[in-house]
């Protein structure tokens, strides 16, 4: 009974946490932190949601919740009878652990064959350039660079977006499409669209979305200032933004343009970094997080 109520009071604070985090102005000094955070987060909360519920329900074995649901695999018998309250509770924690296992897969699914089917049409409309080395070049008057993120990544970019940036501002945008790809960004954003998917109604789910989405693109900018000049960087989001740039294609990592102002003032006028400590502070809360939840399931208390 403690173990189910320390993961709902867990589970309560992910989400006050989560809230709180959609409106926190430090997260785009440290975009790479607060990427950490909110994935602990989102973690977090996903286990001790679905662990109370199993932990309540596992009440009858009196072990712990991973134990106990093996136990309950195994056909073991309680050592306490059943009531309604634990089959249900046993039924609504399985119910949810499987709805939030299965959108993860299916969100994962979706996004391979989108990547794949992208890959095979880039194959019969997209070219080399000699100007643009290790790019395939699309032959559409519109504006668009983007990236095909995989261990067969690729970074796309239109004849438009060509005659539209100067050498040094498509130098920034591929600067930023390549960290795109180097640190795996579809990843980070793979988990929580596949919450929005299972949570379609929830606010914070859909404000966590569009802050990580934000912050990865502030990540890759990071990057790419290593290579370009950041001025460079934000003339060329300007460009973009003012010519109607083509949507991404689905399952890809391109310009987004509601994101667009937000990332040119903070490459303009930079803000003073997240002090050291707060990073450090910051990464162990995440560790903590990410390592309390399992512990819980582990144990009864």
């Amino acid at each position: 009974m403690i173990t189910a109520a320390v993961l709902a009071a867990l589970a309560m604070a992910c989400a006050i946490g989560s809230w709180r985090l959609t409106t926190a102005r430090w997260t785009s000094r440290a975009p790479r932190v607060a990427i950490i955070l909110w994935q602990s987060l989102g973690l977090a909360w996903g286990l001790a949601t679905t662990g109370a519920m199993l932990a309540f329900g596992v009440q009858p074995y009196e072990i712990g919740v991973l134990p106990g649901l093996v136990a309950f695999a195994v056909g073991e018998a309680p050592r306490q009878a059943w009531d309604p309250l634990h089959v249900l509770a046993m039924i609504a924690g399985l119910t949810a652990l499987a709805v939030l296992v299965v959108v993860l897969l299916a969100a994962g699914v979706q996004a391979l064959r989108a990547r794949r089917r992208h890959r095979v049409l880039l194959t019969l409309i997209s070219r080399d350039d000699p100007g643009v080395p290790g790019v395939r070049v699309l032959d559409h008057p519109s504006a668009a660079a983007y990236c095909v993120p995989g261990l067969r990544s690729q970074v796309v970019v239109s004849e438009g977006a060509l005659k539209l940036l100067s050498q040094d501002e498509m130098t920034a945008v591929l600067a930023h499409e390549a960290a795109h790809v180097r640190e795996r960004h579809d990843l980070v954003l793979l988990p929580f669209a596949a919450l929005r998917r299972a949570l379609p109604w929830s606010k914070v789910v859909c404000e966590a979305q569009a802050q990580v989405e934000l912050l990865v693109e502030m990540a890759a900018d990071d990057r790419a200032r290593r290579y370009c000049s950041p001025r460079r960087l934000a003339t060329a989001l300007l460009r973009f933004g003012t010519a109607g740039a083509m949507p991404t294609p689905s399952g890809m990592l391109g310009v987004h343009a509601q994101h667009v102002m937000a990332r040119v003032d903070r490459l303009l006028k930079p803000g003073p970094e997240l002090p050291v400590s707060l990073r450090y502070g910051v990464l162990a809360l995440s560790v903590c997080l990410v390592t309390s939840t399992p512990f819980l399931w582990m144990i009864q208390l």
